[in-house]
């Protein structure tokens, strides 16, 4: 999954904060923006037990990041959550920063801009929460266009651990066998159309690395280029659950899907 790193709690929130309010010294802001999307999780119940911090209901925020490394400029939304597990959220606004970090960072010594292009908490299940970040990339000075940068969060609200591919599929070879194998079939149907590129689906961890969990199947995200030219825009197949429960961690097979 792409931009997802493990943070360990407490001081790391705060490092992560730091590195995307001020890297390299710069001033940044971070600004959060609450958003009216509201989810109750599995364990909301009636009576006292709702009254709970993990009882709770998601909720689905939003934080604005920006500032300046010297060499890369930001202002990015990214999404969020409040409410629930605290663990959960922590985990998930932790990867989330996590993503966008690894965005800033990128690779090179060119000089970019990056800014928002998408953001969402794409599902909020009872046991998953999914979320979905793209930042438009461009060249200081600007480029040609503009290129959109795709990261994702899958976080199981069971554990509060990020799911993986590796996590989803126990022989991982298989895994990816298959969803190549899906794939192939979906995109034709895309916008990338029936000459789309091959390449692209290969049955390799970093062409499946950007997924969504949903209850109608993994959500699978492209990167600008990969699977077609930039005139298509980004293109997304979703392969439903059934098509992968046999090579699915069945203990993961009922989190992914709710």
């Amino acid at each position: 999954m792409s931009g997802i790193r493990r943070i360990g709690r407490g001081v790391a929130l705060a490092a992560v904060v730091l590195a995307l309010a001020a890297c390299s010294g710069q001033e940044g802001t971070a600004v959060s923006e609450p958003s009216t999307t509201t989810v109750a999780p599995a364990s909301d119940t009636a009576g006292a037990e709702a009254t709970t911090p993990a009882s709770l209901p998601y909720t689905e925020t939003e934080l604005r990041v920006d500032g300046s490394t010297g060499r890369v400029t930001y202002d990015v939304v990214i999404p969020q959550i409040e409410g629930g597990d605290p663990a959960v959220t922590a985990e998930f606004n932790e990867s989330m920063r996590a993503a966008l970090q690894d965005q800033i960072d990128g690779s090179g010594t060119d000089a970019f801009t990056l800014s928002s292009q998408e953001h969402q908490v794409a599902h909020i299940g009872e046991h998953v929460i999914s979320g979905l970040l793209v930042t438009s990339w461009n060249a200081d000075p600007p480029g040609a266009h503009p290129t959109p940068i795709v990261a994702t969060v899958v976080v199981n609200a069971d554990t509060a651990a990020p799911i993986t591919l590796a996590d989803l599929f126990p022989d991982l070879d298989a895994g990816l066998r298959r969803l190549s194998e899906q794939c192939a079939t979906l995109l034709p149907a895309t916008a990338a159309g029936p000459e789309f590129d091959r390449t692209g689906i290969e049955p390799v961890e970093k062409n499946f690395a950007n997924w969504l969990a949903t209850p109608a199947g993994m959500e699978i995200h492209f990167d600008d280029y990969q699977v077609g030219p930039h005139a298509v825009g980004l293109v997304t197949v979703t392969v439903p659950w059934d098509v992968l429960g046999d090579v699915v961690d069945p203990q993961l097979a009922d989190v992914v899907s709710s």
